[in-house]
């Protein structure tokens, strides 16, 4: 399709939009008496408005049940995370026994380092990417420290990162397999984000799950920024975990569950050590208060404490509008929507004396729903003109916004009225 810069061609695009209707789904944040544009659901996505009536559900039956509504509310409160079952395992591509929700994304990543990352004087070195989420590599760097001292080793040697090469913003696929078979023998955990939060590169998962099994390690993602925004197929890629926030795609709301999968292939596995809690014991037998842990079979084995339905609510309001969509058209929205953004930065582009760097990969099957805009000759003014002319975007030093055009409530009319309000920013203090 040839993209025209014009309001009436971004108005025919979301005319031919079959998703341009949950647009109305979502409540928009207003600045100037207008609707803002909204690009920041890679951070935290919008209210679906469906939302409070589940979480209004939750609170009467508190009211009215009290106690009784883990077992006589509407949705029970002691199974009410199995609901998530189903339509979690289609949007990351797995089985329904292999997901479940439960505590933050840090957390779990840790939890699950219990059962994957074991490490021995032969095989003890994690792979990560260099400048992965901050909150990935405090994570990382506090695991090693913890075993570095039983292992007598310094935890300097235990951590692998792969770097981009000089003068490039993206990482290599083959740099990272070049780096799984060097490490070779003292491999014992691949753990990558998914996509990564800064420049939107989607790493082939597939193919490095498999070099890293190759090499015997256990394999596991960081899927902040991947879970409800691209394909995944968790079970059929082998991965051996991985988890994710909710609040980012998936429009839960701040800091809420986080979603957790674990492979079939470990779901009988009682050599596999993981930190034990009362949720995650069989569940027919929970009550009996029993003194030996028996897992439930499944993810659900590795929950912990009682559930916060609170927090549960607004999660599955939104994974069941994802279930009404379904991935495949999600994600052709976000092709369309991510590529015509491109082209309005172009075009833009040429009528500014800045220069635009989008150091997101420009091949379709390595982003997403993200571009991140290097913004040579401008500064943090410009970043603030677009807030206050009701652009919400996101700035990264030292002079990057990330704009994340999400398929389920932005519009193409959102595009190509952004790309006018950031060429009467640049032209206001050029």
């Amino acid at each position: 399709m040839t993209f025209q810069n014009t309001r009436e061609f971004a108005q025919e695009l979301d005319a031919q939009d079959t998703l341009h209707q949950y647009r109305n789904e979502f409540l928009f944040p207003e600045v100037n008496g207008r609707k803002v544009i909204y690009f920041t659901g890679n951070s935290l996505g919008l209210q679906p408005k469906r939302t409070k009536a589940y979480v209004d559900e939750i609170m009467d039956d508190w009211a009215k049940l009290a106690v009784e509504g883990h077992f006589y509310a509407e949705k029970p409160w002691w199974d009410y995370h199995e609901r998530f079952a189903n339509p979690l395992s289609k949007i990351v591509g797995a089985l329904p026994s292999e997901v479940t929700v439960m505590n933050t994304l840090t957390v779990n990543l840790h939890l699950m380092m219990v059962s994957f990352y074991r490490p021995t004087a032969k095989r003890f070195k994690i792979l990560c990417e260099a400048k992965a989420f901050p909150s990935d590599q405090y994570m990382i760097q506090s695991q090693v420290h913890f075993h570095a001292q039983h292992l007598g080793m310094d935890p300097a040697d235990m951590i692998v990162e792969i770097q981009r090469r000089e003068g490039e913003h993206n990482i290599r696929l083959e740099d990272v397999l070049a780096k799984i078979e060097e490490v070779g023998d003292e491999l014992a955990l691949v753990l990558i984000g998914g996509v990564n939060y800064y420049t939107g590169q989607v790493f082939d998962m597939k193919t490095i799950t498999e070099a890293g099994h190759k090499a015997g390690a256990y394999v596991g993602w960081d899927l902040a920024h991947a879970a409800g925004n691209i394909k995944l197929e968790l079970h059929d890629w082998e991965v051996d975990f991985a988890a994710w926030c909710s609040y980012k795609y998936m429009n839960s709301g701040p800091g809420n569950a986080s979603g957790c999968f674990v492979h079939l292939k470990h779901h009988k596995d009682d050599d596999l050590p993981r930190f034990a809690g009362w949720w995650g014991h069989n569940k027919e037998r929970r009550f009996k208060m029993e003194p030996q842990f028996d897992p439930v079979e499944g993810a659900d084995g590795w929950q912990i404490s009682n559930l916060p339905v609170l927090t549960l609510a607004p999660y599955l309001a939104s994974v069941e509008m994802f279930a009404e969509v379904g991935m495949d058209k999600l994600i052709e929205k976000r092709d369309r929507i991510t590529s015509y953004l491109e082209f309005i930065l172009q075009e833009i582009d040429k009528e500014v004396d800045s220069t635009f760097e989008i150091i997101t990969p420009t091949n379709p099957l390595e982003r997403a729903s993200q571009l991140s805009v290097f913004l040579h000759g401008e500064g943090r003014a410009l970043f603030d003109y677009l807030m206050k002319n009701g652009v919400i975007t996101d700035w990264r030093e030292p002079n990057v916004i990330r704009l994340a055009p999400v398929p389920l409530y932005c519009s193409f009319e959102d595009m190509y009225e952004f790309g006018q309000i950031l060429k009467k920013g640049i032209q206001s203090h050029g």
